[in-house]
């Protein structure tokens, strides 16, 4: 990269570095502060014109010329802010290298809009989480995220108070809406039926719940780090109960980036639900060991 980029990249670490001369040949120099250099010739280009035509440039197009050269300008902004909040989320493992070209520009396309904080946030740990692990988000994902609003993100997130880990994936326990463990987050029929509606969710408003099947003896779970491990009677086709709610693709790709939050009432109603469904039999004291069911 030219020595005139706005990030030094002496300063960063080598996944920053690599991650940051990956998106300016995607891109095009998108570190470069190259906003003020097309305005320079965009000018030029103006007076050049004006010059050689002798037209007068008239006031609208002077203020439809200024308005772009400010809505250019923020977009560049926004791509810049979105950039630094991922740098400090990349790990030292991570292969910015290979996200491929294609993701990198339908990423940058769609992002350039996000100016809200909370937003552009969100937007941080996709590109994070891609540099990290590619492949983790796909380009769909991508197009979903730029038609999300604050206020759709936002009951995501609460939503995702109810999320379990079952071996690595992103599981929502919800055994009833009407119950006052979902409802204290504002979590209803309403806003369940809102989220499947914009493809987060299934919701299934039906007697019956969803299901894991083919789960072997023992697997392990986890609640924002807290480990328990479950056991069954059967060495192998067994069924886990998760309720009236499954995650889309869209929704287990974001579901463990939202920014949401545990709840230890919620901790201890599931324990509750897996001991009367025999998931969980006893429990040991210590609180940095699983809980292993006998």
């Amino acid at each position: 990269m030219a020595d005139n980029s706005i990030i030094n990249l002496g300063e960063l670490s080598k996944p920053a570095t690599v991650l940051i001369e990956k998106i300016s040949d995607a891109v095009g120099g998108i570190f470069k502060p190259y906003q003020i250099v097309r305005i320079a010739k965009a000018e030029a280009e103006a007076e050049r014109i004006k010059a050689e035509s002798n037209i007068q440039v008239s006031d609208l197009q002077l203020r439809a010329f200024h308005r772009f050269l400010k809505e250019e300008a923020k977009k560049q902004e926004n791509i810049e802010e979105i950039t630094r909040k991922a740098i400090p989320q990349l790990e030292e493992k991570s292969r910015p290298q290979d996200i491929e070209d294609d993701w990198i520009t339908s990423f940058f396309d769609e992002c350039r809009l996000i100016s809200d904080n909370d937003m552009q946030v969100l937007w941080s740990r996709v590109l994070a989480g891609e540099a990290n692990s590619p492949g983790s988000y796909s380009k769909r994902t991508v197009k979903f995220l730029a038609s999300l609003d604050k206020y759709d993100a936002e009951l995501f997130t609460k939503l995702c108070t109810f999320k379990w880990s079952i071996d690595q994936d992103s599981v929502l326990f919800i055994y009833g809406w009407e119950e006052k463990i979902y409802l204290r987050h504002g979590i209803n029929f309403g806003v369940l039926a809102h989220l499947e509606s914009i493809g987060l969710i299934q919701f299934n408003n039906q007697i019956s719940d969803f299901t894991i099947s083919n789960i072997p003896k023992t697997v392990k779970a986890s609640y924002y780090g807290k480990p328990i491990v479950l056991t069954f009677q059967k060495d192998s086709d067994n069924i886990i109960v998760i309720g009236k709610v499954l995650l889309t693709r869209i929704g287990m790709e974001l579901a463990p980036i939202c920014g949401s939050q545990p709840d230890a009432d919620f901790e201890e109603y599931i324990h509750d639900k897996w001991r009367k469904m025999n998931y969980i039999k006893e429990e040991k004291t210590e609180l940095d060991n699983p809980v292993v069911s006998k």
